[in-house]
């Protein structure tokens, strides 16, 4: 998933799991989005547009609800394997633990930084005037703020059914985490049985929701014909304006990855960054960090990273471990919020963290656009964010996923080295 929204869905030594093979018009679809700004913009008023809104609009909503119909079942089924593969990994020995709780560490980290900081950083530069048209609503429903009782109730769903249709995604992903630990200590003939299911379902989904992606450049120029024709040239600066909030986001993780290196695998400042800029230059112009590995194994042992523990942990980390995700994935949805109007209290923040960090701790790696609807919209839907506004934003996401694939990689080097100083060193 987006943390994982670098990575293409693969298969690795320690992933048996192999998904299906998905190939998206990410430029098409960045390309519908800019068409359909500027036909709203250059239509705005006349009787032409008038007479052609309701199919359009038809089109669109029609286009939105085909993403969201597959969200809950593909957020089980990799919810299932990706924690079922992070238990495989926790036995195969201690270093393998140490990386784990060191994974857990940033990105509980990752999700704290978005919380307090995403939310200051709009106070200090506000989203321009004319976003609300990016809302795909004509009202919003006023968030309710639960009680600190009422939301410790709430973490378990007494009817999983009723939990799914009203969308309540925190006691869902918990369910489900739980559901993928238990299949791990199963005997090998019932886990293997079970995890065959979830990847037949996994798979199921995501050829759905490729073909729903194949139409994105039609559907998302029919959503965007809207926000034109409401916000004129304002759409425009709201998109540039929510690039860069986001990727500020990601910067945060990105500086955490050197101090990691700076102060966790006492590396020099300068070292680090000079031997890890040739992954940061393939991570930059490839967009993901599987096709970075290479480039990681040979940073690592410009840091003098013992090969043992490179071969290991890296591969693993490109695998199970996206830095960024709940950092930025957290900032789409405060965005968003922002942009409806909606007041985020602290037990909201604290229930997008806990849904961010479950799904980022659930992910396996997928193509960036499936990765951007799979990985946010639970947490909108568990903040009580409107989800529609996502359909917009995921025609920019190539511009984001450089900072995500960039912040990845070098956190990914950053804990490898961490762990040979933890584990190797006296």
């Amino acid at each position: 998933m987006t943390g994982g929204t670098d990575d293409k869905a693969h298969m690795t030594a320690q992933d048996p799991v192999e998904l299906v093979s998905i190939k998206l018009p990410v430029w098409w679809t960045f390309g519908g989005l800019i068409a359909g700004l500027t036909f709203g913009l250059l239509l705005a008023g006349s009787d032409f547009l008038d007479a052609v809104a309701k199919p359009i609009n038809l089109v669109g909503t029609l286009w939105l609800r085909g993403l969201q119909m597959t969200i809950i079942p593909l957020v089980a089924a990799l919810l299932v394997l990706g924690i079922s593969q992070m238990a495989q990994a926790a036995r195969a020995g201690a270093t393998a633990r140490t990386m784990l709780l060191l994974v857990f560490g940033v990105l509980m980290f990752s999700g704290l930084v978005s919380a307090f900081l995403m939310p200051a950083l709009l106070a200090a530069f506000p989203i321009p005037e004319a976003a609300s048209s990016m809302l795909a609503l004509e009202q919003v429903e006023e968030q309710q703020v639960p009680e600190l009782w009422a939301f410790l109730e709430s973490l378990i769903a007494p009817n999983l059914i009723a939990a799914a249709a009203e969308t309540a995604m925190l006691p869902l992903t918990i369910f489900f985490a739980l559901f993928a630990v238990a299949i791990s200590r199963l005997p090998s003939g019932q886990r293997a049985t079970l995890i065959g299911f979830f990847h037949a379902l996994a798979n199921a989904m995501l050829t759905i929701i490729g073909w729903v992606l194949w139409l994105a450049p039609i559907g998302v120029f029919a959503l965007a014909v809207g926000v034109g024709a409401r916000s004129g040239g304002g759409a425009f600066a709201t998109l540039a304006h929510y690039i860069l909030a986001v990727s500020a986001m990601g910067g945060c993780v990105l500086m955490a990855a050197y101090l990691l290196a700076t102060f966790g695998a006492r590396q020099s400042p300068l070292a680090f960054a000079k031997a890890i800029l040739p992954s940061q230059a393939v991570a930059v112009s490839t967009q993901s960090s599987l096709a970075s590995l290479p480039a990681m194994l040979a940073s690592a042992k410009r840091l003098g990273i013992p090969d043992a523990t490179a071969d290991f942990v890296l591969p693993l980390a490109v695998a199970i471990f996206r830095a960024t995700s709940p950092a930025m994935n957290m900032a789409v949805a405060i965005y968003v919020a922002h942009l409806a109007g909606i007041e985020l209290s602290l037990p909201v923040l604290m229930i997008g963290i806990a849904v961010a960090f479950i799904i980022s701790v659930g992910s396996v790696s997928l193509p960036g656009s499936i990765s951007f609807v799979v990985s946010i919209g639970p947490i909108a839907l568990a903040m009580g964010v409107p989800v529609e506004p996502l359909a917009l934003l995921v025609a920019v996401e190539m511009l984001p996923d450089i900072m995500r694939t960039l912040a990845n990689v070098t956190m990914n080097v950053a804990v490898t080295a961490t762990v040979d100083q933890v584990r190797n060193k006296p």
